[in-house]
């Protein structure tokens, strides 16, 4: 979530009833972050438009994520997007929809995406994008317990719909065949959701993503990839995702990760074919709130298609 405060890797709360309001009205809601993903390393178009274009096809996928199972309001996320190298030289365009939920509020992001790659030798190139967003925030405080609000201000009674806000982001994003590393920062502008008078506000900071990894051939049957997602936030903690998985016959894939502080997570994946991917990632917290009997750990599921034409042979799937 974009524009309401979520640290999403820390227990923040004040009893099971009052959850919510804790998240959305604690003092000044500046320390947002975006979005995160267990299954980060098939979903990077949503964080760097570098990688717009980079599978050199067009390619869809659609993410789903839920957030501490059994947890009332707890947030999840749904992502789809489309990326495509286009009839220009070294040109990508992308779609992404991002919408997050968390208890009464709802934002959503629509994301273009355009790359520009240049080949800087035979097996290495380097792309460089831009990403245009609009974002959509509602806040529906009427469905607050009103016993818990009083004493609020009385604006913030009042529903937010669809609030508008624009803004621009960049990336940049260098891959060979077995390497890629990339370093983007999605939204630039901080956009202040409520009024600097209001008792509290909502202000969407600039999230700084650096992401890297490499696959190594164990043998002609077996891949290894370790990878990293690095995510800085002002007023956050430091987020270090370390990833690692594995590929038997390009087409099983598993692995483990640990979320810093945070979760740790098991990962499996299947390539029905050469262009079709489902993966699946569930996480546990090592948190306060992963003890918590009514967390039941967050679940997540990945669906991609790539739109592969190749008459002479099949490509093979590629990690990344």
């Amino acid at each position: 979530m974009n524009s309401i405060h979520k640290k999403r890797n820390t227990p923040f709360w004040i009893g099971r009833g009052i959850i919510m309001v804790a998240l959305l009205f604690y003092s000044v809601l500046s320390a947002q972050q975006d979005a995160q993903y267990t299954q980060y390393m098939y979903n990077t178009v949503s964080v760097n438009p570098g990688y717009a274009g980079s599978r050199g096809q067009a390619s869809v996928a659609a993410l789903y994520r839920a957030q501490w199972l059994g947890l009332e309001g707890a947030p999840t996320t749904q992502t789809f997007n489309f990326h495509s190298p286009i009839g220009y030289r070294g040109v990508g365009l992308g779609l992404s929809v991002v919408k997050d939920d968390i208890g009464p509020t709802s934002e959503t992001n629509f994301d273009i995406d355009f790359s520009y790659t240049i080949w800087t030798s035979k097996i290495a190139r380097i792309s460089f994008g831009l990403k245009a967003s609009a974002n959509l925030l509602d806040i529906r405080f009427s469905e607050l317990n009103q016993d818990v609000t009083q004493g609020f201000d009385v604006s913030l009674q009042q529903n937010i719909d669809n609030r508008f806000s624009p803004n621009i982001g960049a990336g940049v994003y260098y891959h060979t065949d077995k390497f890629y590393a990339g370093l983007s920062v999605p939204r630039f502008l901080e956009t202040n959701h409520f009024d600097e008078s209001s008792l509290s506000t909502a202000k969407e900071q600039m999230n700084f993503y650096l992401i890297t990894g490499y696959v190594w051939d164990l043998n002609p049957n077996l891949k290894f990839k370790p990878s990293i997602l690095g995510k800085m936030v002002q007023g956050a903690p430091l987020q270090v995702d370390l990833s690692a998985n594995f590929m038997l016959n390009d087409k099983f894939i598993v692995g483990a990760a640990y979320r810093w502080d945070a979760a740790f997570s098991g990962m499996v994946g299947f390539n029905i074919s050469n262009k079709f991917l489902i993966g699946l990632a569930y996480d546990r917290e090592v948190t306060d709130l992963g003890n918590a009997s009514f967390n039941d750990g967050s679940f997540e599921v990945i669906f991609r298609y790539d739109f592969i034409h190749t008459k002479d042979h099949l490509k093979s799937p590629r990690f990344f």
